[in-house]
């Protein structure tokens, strides 16, 4: 079944071409508006214990809610298609990037912190020079952990309409064809794994050897 499957995927490769192009873009929206908003939240919880609190609760509440469930609550708001599993998608990938912001950046030394603020540093610059550099291998532990997740996660976006490689998983699996499946699943994980890869090497090449946060 797997070299039917293997065979299957160049015998209809502008299909499997368009499906992944599907799969890559949607992934990369998610993980940018992910990105954007995370980020500047997790930097913004960090002046506020009670808003640190709430952030974190909400984000652990987050991380045990299925994907499917988070697409599924997305179809009443947003319809089917390309938004509504960018929607879900940026749900999925926030709470890693979020947690790992505002840890990375609590765990910098507060001696480093006051040691900017007495050599005349403003709040706002000892953020920008300091703080984030600091916590930047945490930063972007967490954009890796969420890359995976969002790529991952794209596989379910066909059951909202979305598109991409899971559309060969949901279409297999109605007719019971495993090439089908195997076509979107091999791509898949393929695609999951260079990322992981390509990531972990940058993330080394970077900051020396890769963490991971909670």
């Amino acid at each position: 079944m797997l070299i039917e499957a293997l065979q299957w995927i160049p015998a209809n490769w502008p299909t499997v071409w368009t499906a992944l192009q599907q799969h890559l873009l949607m992934s990369a929206v998610a993980l940018g508006i992910a990105l954007v908003a995370g980020i500047p939240l997790g930097i913004v919880v960090t002046r506020s214990p009670r808003a640190a609190a709430l952030a974190i609760g909400a984000v652990n509440a987050l991380r045990t809610i299925p994907s499917i469930a988070i697409l599924a609550a997305a179809l009443p708001i947003l319809g089917i298609g390309f938004a509504p599993s960018v929607a879900a998608l940026v749900v999925l990938a926030m709470p890693p990037i979020l947690l790992n912001t505002y840890v990375g950046l609590s765990e910098v030394d507060p001696e480093v912190v006051d040691a900017a603020t007495g050599m005349g540093m403003t709040a706002r610059q000892t953020m920008w020079r300091i703080q984030i550099p600091l916590a930047a291998p945490a930063i972007f532990a967490g954009a890796r952990t969420a890359a995976i997740q969002v790529i991952s996660g794209a596989t379910l976006a066909s059951f909202i309409g979305g598109g991409g490689l899971g559309d060969f998983v949901t279409a297999g699996i109605a007719i019971m064809d495993m090439r089908r499946v195997l076509a979107g699943a091999i791509p898949i994980a393929l695609l999951a794994l260079g990322v992981e890869v390509g990531l972990a090497l940058t993330e080394r090449w970077i900051f020396g050897k890769p963490r991971r946060m909670p």
